[in-house]
């Protein structure tokens, strides 16, 4: 593909197994960022826009390059969160990290699956899928070879984690700036 976004441009890819906290940390670094960082949602694309499965060479794989790089090219910084297995979003998101000219970082949140479950317990899907489906769902420590992504426990709380990107990206320190 070609050069993406801009020096100053942020891009984050937040992974994990269902309800390890990912859309929490998303919200939450924007909402202290401010306006200017865009969310790219797995779950949005795929199950809300597409509603397509999570599969191998799924349009939602696309469609969320497609999302981010967009948002990077007229001047967002970028939270990019799902699941994404590797086997499935891998290449993709090692081509998107590849041609960002600015700061990228790669987390994984490394939670337990009866961590997952006692979370997905408390939130407002709990009716819609339960056990089973997480069971099947699950994937321990499915990192991205060679990309360098940061491991986080789930001892870490949801705070912390933010504080951390926030840090580690250059963003804590950088005004929002509202795009044209």
């Amino acid at each position: 593909m070609s050069p993406v976004g801009s020096e100053s441009s942020k891009l984050v890819i937040l992974r994990g197994n269902s309800a390890s906290g990912k859309s929490t940390i998303a919200a939450e670094i924007r909402a202290r960022y401010g306006r200017g960082l865009a969310i790219v949602a797995q779950d949005n694309l795929r199950r809300d826009v597409l509603r397509e499965h999570d599969q191998p060479n799924a349009a939602n794989i696309g469609l969320i390059d497609l999302t981010a790089r967009y948002a990077l090219n007229h001047g967002f910084h970028v939270v990019v969160e799902g699941i994404l297995y590797s086997s499935h979003y891998g290449d993709m998101l090692a081509t998107l990290t590849a041609d960002h000219r600015g700061t990228t970082r790669l987390y994984y949140l490394d939670v337990p699956f009866e961590e997952t479950l006692r979370r997905h317990a408390t939130k407002p899907v709990a009716n819609e899928y339960g056990e089973a489906e997480m069971r099947a769902w699950y994937r321990q420590l499915d990192l991205l070879p060679g990309s360098g992504e940061h491991v986080l426990p789930a001892e870490m709380g949801s705070g912390e984690i933010v504080q951390l990107v926030l840090a580690d990206t250059g963003l804590a320190s950088q005004p929002a700036v509202v795009p044209l």
